[in-house]
This record gives C-alpha cells, sequence and structure tokens, in this order.
C-alpha cells in the first residue's frame, strides 16, 4: 500500500483531487491539522528512540547550555 498526502491552500482544488481519487477507486482519509500535527510528531519520536538509557540530570543540564 503506498499512501500520498496533499495539503493545499485552496479548498476547493482539494476537494477537486478527492472527487478524482474516489472516482478512481482510491480510499481518502482528510486529517484536520491537529491529527498531521500528531502523526509528525509520533513519527519524530520514533525515529529519534535510540533503546539506551541516558542520565537524567546530565540531559537537563545539556539543554541548559
Amino acid at each position: 500500500m503506498k499512501t500520498a498526502i496533499f495539503k493545499s491552500s485552496s479548498k476547493s482544488d482539494l476537494d477537486l483531487l478527492v472527487k478524482l481519487a474516489k472516482k478512481l477507486g482510491i480510499e481518502v482519509s482528510l486529517l484536520s491539522n491537529d491529527e498531521v500535527e500528531d502523526k509528525a510528531l509520533s513519527n519524530a519520536i520514533r525515529m529519534g528512540r535510540t533503546g539506551k538509557h541516558i542520565d537524567t540530570d546530565t540531559f537537563l543540564q545539556d539543554l541548559k547550555k
């Protein structure tokens, strides 16, 4: 399965793409801005996970620098 994400400032253009996709038998899901941000944050967390434990105090000191 492949996924495409379209973002447009034009509601009419986006509606046209959605209508075309549905006509072609492509499943369409419209996401709110919050859902897009949640997915991006989830992806960033997943990509940043190393599985290693770090010392909290050292981490907080590094953030303050």
